[in-house]
């Protein structure tokens, strides 16, 4: 499995933990990540808010058959995925043009407009605009504030970063549900509720919004993006403030090398495959990114690897993680929780299972591996699911005689809340390598999978792909679960009981386990006949060699050299 090539970046990476200071949530505190926090709580209280604004009577009185109407209802809550679905699709361009910091504040801007549209709105036009118009902002935060953070924190600390992020994630939700829980009784829960009631919980989503997009603006340009842009002292200068330390120490010259390794690296392979569209010019780019794209299908090995990604987010969608989420308030109601307080009061308790069971998910997922958190978690929701639709299937007619068996379904969505937590767990430290090249975007388990199969110079074309499939199925599972409630019924959860289990079963059987696997090892898992990622990691060593990272003596000879450039 490619013992007759080196590590390339071995030196590198082992001088660099030699010289590196504290790592994992100490290493994290000390960089003061307060941003990166804010967008992940500002992406979960936005998932989870509009759940319980739709069980508002207010609201309800306000949008008419907007919200009566099961067709109407699902548009409402998932055209804020289809925008989502958009922004994401936007953001690649945007990033590398705009540079990841300006497209955050651009996606901050985009995301509060939405937002004052839909807490002003008098009509279900404005909220169907004003969702979308968030959306946009959803997806390119989605992909543009991970990339940044991959790009900017100390490798030492990114594995716990992603952690924070999808703790963070939890905790938004969570603190939602309580929100609308305690806003749900302003004027009362009846016919009298004032209409602040759902205004003010839309309204509070501006708040991590706007301390994220003030607190980018304090923060420095990524130095990968820098380096793209040839502005290399600049990258040298971010690299030093990061890691206090100055610009011509071991540790910050190890880290800017390996950046300019990767930009070297995608540089030389677009201009091994495609010489012909090195101009610059945007009709050269547009086709270069094209055929980046067909080489994702025309490649039989490089195909199945998109039917991994692409599958593992169909999958985790139709298991009804979202579909919870969204609709909470609606379903514990269905399961004969009557009054809104009670349901909302029941959904609340959802985003706090949800929260701790995240907490040892984090911890853990790392050391068990991601087909066992993944498969576990699929067929624990799965199991929930069918012995809802047992139990809603025999007394859905008479709840009111049969309060307990309402209550223990209540309770089986609240494990169904453990088995999302499994299924969308954090990382721990062994994601460093997988950050370093790309984002993670929200870093739940899933995520980890599908950037890691993919050899270096098609990853960020990849990613994008199963992004885009997660997205578009999240909308349509959002669009389609208030009707399949009204005619379904009990039949909803079957349906997401069987994509559960059919999850489970597509990871176990046919996914394979990617975990510490190198990029030779991954072409042998999917059978790779072009030895794609190992000819990658044979130009990513000659790269490492020619910049010296190969070994400390050649190391100290590039730095003398590039202080003797300066003092000419």
């Amino acid at each position: 499995m490619g013992g007759g090539h080196v590590d390339s970046s071995n030196f590198a990476a082992s001088r660099r933990k030699a010289l590196t200071g504290q790592s994992g949530w100490a290493g994290l505190v000390h960089n003061r990540r307060v941003f990166a926090t804010a967008r992940a709580i500002c992406a979960g209280y936005n998932q989870g808010v509009f759940s319980g604004v739709l069980a508002m009577t207010s609201f309800d009185n306000r949008m008419g058959d907007a919200v009566a109407d099961p067709s109407k209802k699902g548009w409402l809550t998932a055209i804020l995925e289809l925008g989502a679905w958009a922004g994401v699709l936007m953001t690649g361009y945007l990033a590398d043009k705009l540079s990841r910091k300006y497209t955050i504040v651009l996606a901050v801007i985009v995301f509060c407009i939405g937002v004052i549209v839909q807490t002003s709105a008098f009509a279900p036009s404005s909220i169907f605009g004003g969702r979308f118009i968030t959306g946009l902002g959803v997806g390119s935060l989605s992909m543009a504030v991970p990339l940044y953070n991959a790009e900017i924190a100390p490798p030492e600390v990114r594995g716990s970063l992603v952690a924070l992020q999808q703790l963070a994630i939890t905790f938004g939700i969570m603190v939602s549900f309580w929100i609308d829980f305690g806003t749900n009784y302003i004027g009362g829960t009846g016919s009298g509720q004032h209409e602040a009631a759902w205004r003010i919980p839309l309204a509070l989503q501006l708040v991590p919004a706007l301390i994220l997009g003030v607190g980018i603006l304090f923060m420095p340009f990524s130095p990968r993006w820098l380096v793209n842009q040839g502005r290399d002292d600049e990258a040298l200068t971010v690299l030093s403030n990061a890691r206090r330390l100055p610009p011509d120490s071991d540790l910050v010259q190890i880290e800017f090398l390996e950046i300019r390794a990767q930009y070297l690296f995608e540089k030389e392979t677009s201009e091994i495959k495609f010489p012909q569209y090195q101009d610059g010019s945007f009709s050269s780019n547009f086709k270069l990114g094209l055929y980046d794209y067909f080489s994702l299908i025309t490649d039989r090995t490089l195909l199945y690897r998109v039917a991994v990604g692409t599958l593992t987010m169909f999958f985790q969608q139709w298991t009804g993680i979202n579909a919870i989420l969204y609709y909470a308030p609606s379903i514990f109601q269905s399961l004969g929780l009557t009054g809104n307080a009670l349901s909302l009061l029941a959904t609340g308790v959802v985003g706090i299972v949800l929260f701790l069971a995240t907490i040892p998910a984090v911890l853990y997922v790392d050391k068990l591996g991601r087909k066992p958190v993944l498969v576990s978690g699929a067929f624990l929701m799965a199991a929930c699911h069918i012995i809802i639709a047992i139990l809603t299937g025999l007394f859905e007619d008479s709840w009111g005689s049969h309060v307990a068996a309402g209550w223990v379904a209540c309770v089986f969505v609240w494990i169904f809340a453990i088995g999302k937590a499994l299924a969308t767990a954090g990382v721990g430290d062994s994601s460093t390598r997988i950050l370093y090249h790309f984002s993670l975007l929200q870093g739940p388990c899933a995520w980890i999978l599908v950037a890691e199969i993919w050899p270096l110079s098609v990853r960020g074309k990849g990613l994008s792909i199963a992004a885009s499939s997660n997205w578009m199925n999240n909308f349509i599972v959002g669009q389609v679960t208030p009707t399949m409630l009204t005619h379904l019924r009990f039949g909803t959860f079957v349906f997401f009981g069987v994509f559960s289990f059919l999850g489970g079963v597509f990871i176990l059987f046919f996914v394979p386990e990617t975990k510490g696997l190198t990029l030779e090892e991954m072409d042998e898992v999917f059978g790779a006949s072009q030895n794609l990622a190992v000819a990658d990691q044979e130009r990513q060593e000659a790269i490492f060699g020619r910049l010296g990272l190969l070994n400390e003596t050649k190391l100290h000879d590039v730095k003398s050299d590039e202080e003797s450039g300066k003092h000419e």
